[in-house]
């Protein structure tokens, strides 16, 4: 390609005359007039959808604002529970439902212990699947793992072991009992919220 040939000189790219359309959007609280540059969440069961606000009125909206208006205790807990999993389902290991279908309860190896041989690669050798010496306990989520190591227990640990464990600690730690010593009240906190996440996963 020729960049000096005369047909570039005829190529002219002019500016635009149309200007954008304003972006800008004013306040929706009633009875004001000023610009709503800050956004504010219109609530649960809306959550990509924001009210427009000046700075004063975004202010005042977020003080009052609950995300957790109007749900119950239970709610709030099974919320904060799925919130873990990022609300994601979960299931069992191992569960395959399509192939218990088709089988049938009464036949399928977890019950019989026998694996299944669609092609017969077996023949007639009857294989079975060992026997689990013991279950094996689920693994416990990250969140969790964590809160039982900062009230020093293990996994496998149950609820009335936890709130003992929780309750001699907030004692020790508490400034009350330290002669008034607020030097272990980061730890007091640490324990707290600790004991608020089991709590809240249902393990205690």
């Amino acid at each position: 390609m020729n960049l000096n040939s005369r047909l570039f000189d005829r190529i002219r790219v002019g500016a635009s005359s149309e200007k954008p359309a304003s972006t800008t959007q004013g306040c929706e609280h009633p009875g004001c007039t000023r610009t709503g540059d800050h956004r504010a969440p219109k609530g649960r069961g809306r959550e990509n959808e924001y009210w427009r606000f000046c700075l004063e009125h975004v202010r005042a909206y977020n003080q009052s604002y609950n995300y957790f208006n109007g749900m119950s205790d239970d709610a709030v807990a099974r919320f904060q529970k799925e919130a873990v999993l990022g609300h994601r389902p979960t299931w069992a290991m191992g569960v395959n439902s399509a192939g218990r279908g088709r089988r049938g309860a009464a036949e399928a190896p977890e019950a019989t212990g026998d694996v299944e041989d669609p092609f017969g690669l077996f023949g007639a050798r009857a294989f079975t699947a060992p026997a689990r010496e013991e279950e094996v306990r689920p693994r416990l989520s990250r969140p969790a793992l964590q809160a039982l190591d900062t009230l020093g227990l293990d996994e496998g640990v149950d609820a009335a072991t936890i709130k003992a464990r929780y309750k001699l600690l907030v004692k020790r730690f508490h400034p009350d009992a330290n002669g008034g010593n607020r030097s272990f009240e980061a730890r007091l906190q640490a324990i707290i919220r600790a004991y608020n996440t089991l709590r809240s996963l249902g393990m205690c």
